[in-house]
């Protein structure tokens, strides 16, 4: 089988990450990376040892590639996807978010309407072990009516420059974090989201940090209720001072006929010993007691980031999209609605009113 060649925009920490899953990948090759700052460079050349390395996009795409993985600080992906596809119309994988504001949103649907292209964005929860197992699990809950997801973690992680600790470089907590917990929503309620109330602070983390004079405002914890157009309803409980704890993420689903829970552990927490596999839980509303499945993560999946392997199972799929002209498995509306959502939450949260969205043109509508 042919080795697909596979450019690299952005060698921070999730760049890397991607770098140490294509290295897994039998088929493809990392042949360029892209990274204007020249120590990320310098921290991605061991992974990629055969690789070119270089400082411009316009470099990047003089490299004959299959396919571009984008990787880059949340505020340049959508102007750089649209630079890039205006130039060379290539598959891409972008990571989350797709967009950090209103206007990108606009820009992007619109600009993808007029052209054909293959944008996979980077969902990667959803290519979970754990939570691939869990949604196998769904028929049994019956017709489903609520869904709930708690992520009770460690603070934001040093990024490149601090990008991370600013709303206006990230999108805020609710879009830097919290799209995929909101694309999950959608995906397992099978319904657009109408109407977003959040609360949300920032009460401990970065309090005392400061970057050319400026505090950072990114939140750190809150609540997040979404109601969604088929009657279902999603609840969002976010911590991100709460370092230790064994589960970091919980996904509750619950129908007319039994609930059903998936507990995963954390970064630090996920060796693949029965202490610390993530759980799926059936619980059904007769007698007849909750059934229990552990899901183990391949160990060279696992070691290749701090997903539970999402990232390498994601590969799997794009790759094999590709190869198979498919589609992609999570679309650019997927993408912005994820966002759209965060937004939603971002400005009830800021508002103290609930926040109404229209799905069908992708915009909020009062709030």
């Amino acid at each position: 089988m042919k080795r697909l060649r596979c450019g690299l925009l952005g060698a921070g920490m999730m760049g890397r990450e991607h770098l140490k899953n294509l290295a897994l990948m039998d088929d493809v090759s990392v042949v360029v990376v892209c990274d204007s700052n020249a120590e990320m460079l310098g921290k991605a050349q061991g992974l990629a040892p055969d690789a070119q390395f270089v400082s411009s996009v316009s470099a990047l795409l003089a490299v004959g590639i299959d396919a571009l993985i984008i990787a880059t600080p949340n505020f340049m992906h959508a102007s750089q996807l649209l630079d890039i596809l205006a130039v060379q119309n290539l598959p891409v994988l972008i990571e989350k978010p797709l967009v950090t504001n209103l206007e990108d949103i606009s820009r992007l649907r619109a600009a993808m309407r007029a052209r054909e292209a293959f944008v996979w964005v980077g969902m990667e929860y959803r290519y979970m072990p754990a939570l691939t197992a869990f949604s196998n699990q769904m028929g049994a809950v019956g017709a489903v009516k609520m869904l709930s997801i708690r992520e009770h973690r460690y603070p934001f992680l040093q990024k490149v420059e601090n990008w991370n600790r600013f709303n206006r470089y990230s999108g805020g907590t609710f879009v830097e974090k919290c799209c995929h917990f909101f694309d999950l929503m959608r995906l397992y309620l099978q319904a657009d989201p109408i109407r977003v109330y959040a609360s949300a602070a920032q009460d401990v983390n970065h309090l005392s940090e400061r970057y050319n004079g400026e505090q950072p405002d990114i939140w750190d914890n809150g609540f997040v209720i979404v109601d969604f157009n088929n009657g279902t309803r999603g609840c969002l409980d976010l911590c991100m001072f709460a370092e230790g704890v064994k589960f970091e993420q919980e996904v509750s689903l619950v129908g007319d006929k039994a609930r059903l829970d998936c507990r995963i552990p954390g970064p630090f927490q996920s060796a693949n010993d029965p202490a610390t596999l993530a759980e799926i839980v059936i619980s059904p509303r007769s007698p007849a007691g909750p059934v229990t499945q552990m899901v183990e993560v391949p160990d060279h999946a696992l070691h290749a980031g701090s997903h539970q392997g999402a990232t390498f199972f994601q590969h799997q799929a794009f790759w094999q999209a590709i190869r198979a002209s498919e589609a992609p498995g999570v679309s650019v509306d997927d993408g912005l609605m994820a966002v759209l959502i965060g937004l939603a939450a971002q400005a009830s949260a800021n508002s103290g009113q609930a926040v109404s969205i229209d799905a069908e043109h992708f915009r909020l509508v009062s709030g």
